[in-house]
This record gives C-alpha cells, sequence and structure tokens, in this order.
C-alpha cells in the first residue's frame, strides 16, 4: 500500500479481472435500444450513429470499433475489454462500467456524465474532453493513457489512480476525492478545482507545479 507523505495511507485501485469466455461474432443487423449482447466478438464494426441506449453488453469484447455519435445512454457494460475503439461523440451518459478494461482507444467528446464505474481499467490510446460530471469512480486506473480536458466536476472519486498517465487542463471543480493518487500522473494540469484535492495525494514536485494555480483559486497574492 503507497504512502502519503503525511503517513496517510492510500488504497490501492482494485483493477478489473477480466476472464472472457469463448466468444461468438456479433452477427450485425446493428444495436437495438435495450438489447442484450451476452458473450460476443465485436471485430472491426462500425456502430457509428448506432442507437443502443439501455443495452446491456456482458462477457464481451469490442475490437476496432467504429463508435462514432454511437448512443449508449444507461447502457451497462459488465465483465467486457474494448481495444483500439474509436469515435467522436460517443454518448455513455449515465451509463455503468463494472470489471471493464479499455484498451489504446482514441476517442473524442465522451459523454459520461452521472456515469457509474467500478473496477476499470483504461489503458494506452488517447481520450480528447472526456465527460465525467457527476459521476462515480470507485476502483479506476487511468494508466500510460493521454486524458486531454477530462471534466470530473462533481464526480464522485474513491481509489482511484492515475499510472504514467498525461492529465492536461482536467477539471475537478466540485469533485470528491478519497484515496485518489495523482503522483504518477506527468503532467498534471489542473485548471480548476485545484482547492478539491482534500483525498488526493500528490508529489512534491506538483504542488510546486499547481502552487500559482492554488494560490489564484484561493484569493492569494503572490508578490516578491
Amino acid at each position: 500500500m503507497a504512502r502519503a507523505r503525511n503517513g496517510r495511507g492510500v488504497k490501492a485501485a482494485r483493477r478489473p479481472e477480466v476472464r472472457l469466455p469463448e466468444l461468438q461474432q456479433y452477427g450485425g443487423g446493428g444495436l437495438a435500444p435495450d438489447g442484450d449482447y451476452d458473450g460476443l466478438e465485436f471485430g472491426d464494426v462500425d456502430l457509428g450513429g448506432q442507437d443502443g441506449a439501455g443495452a446491456r453488453f456482458m462477457d464481451c469484447r469490442l475490437a476496432g470499433c467504429a463508435l462514432d455519435e454511437t448512443r449508449l445512454r444507461r447502457a451497462r457494460l459488465l465483465d467486457s475489454v474494448l481495444t483500439g475503439v474509436r469515435g467522436v461523440g460517443t454518448d455513455l451518459a449515465e451509463s455503468t462500467l463494472r470489471d471493464v478494461e479499455v484498451v489504446d482507444a482514441r476517442l473524442g467528446g465522451t459523454q459520461m456524465h452521472g456515469a457509474v464505474l467500478e473496477r476499470v481499467l483504461v489503458r494506452g490510446g488517447k481520450i480528447d474532453f472526456l465527460n465525467l460530471r457527476t459521476a462515480s469512480l470507485r476502483d479506476v486506473v487511468f494508466e500510460s493513457c493521454v486524458l486531454v480536458e477530462p471534466d470530473f466536476a462533481g464526480a464522485r472519486m474513491e481509489r482511484v489512480a492515475f499510472v504514467d498517465c498525461a492529465v492536461k487542463g482536467a477539471d475537478f471543480g466540485e469533485a470528491t476525492l478519497t484515496d485518489v493518487d495523482l503522483r504518477a500522473a506527468a503532467p498534471l494540469e489542473i485548471v480548476r478545482g485545484v482547492d478539491r484535492l482534500a483525498g488526493a495525494v500528490i508529489s512534491t514536485a506538483q504542488l510546486l507545479d499547481l502552487a500559482p494555480v492554488l494560490a489564484v483559486q484561493l484569493g492569494i497574492g503572490v508578490e516578491d
């Protein structure tokens, strides 16, 4: 278990342990709202613009799929792996991701406000403008990926780790953090919500980098 400099313990995030069964190939035909997809392999399928709102994906692999403007609001992704998915404007608002791995994704403007993420690993790839406002994140690891202007405003984050991850222009306004480990994020750029980092652990170097933003948000004047 990692230790903060003040001696307070930092609980490590529990990573997902996804063991997929033998999968059947997805037969096509398009996603359906409230559809049920169990034990399927979606390989290089273009799901752009399709409506799978409320659908359930259980023991599935999505590999190389296009998700441009795909509507998956309130969908449930359980014990599944997403590898090399790409897309702009994917709607996963109010969705549930539990025991999910997202590997080498290339996404932009993904809407996940109000979503629930539990035991989720995001490894590799780049995600621009990820909207996680008011979402609940528990046991989530962002590893070796690039997050550009992620929005965590109002989110509840518990046991969340950023490991060798670039975090650029993040918004933590009104977020609630518990056992959030930011020490291995490089760079760590926070444009809003530095005053909400109680419950997080950062390095001494990160503290120095964030000092100007912290001073502005707390109304501290700095003069030599």
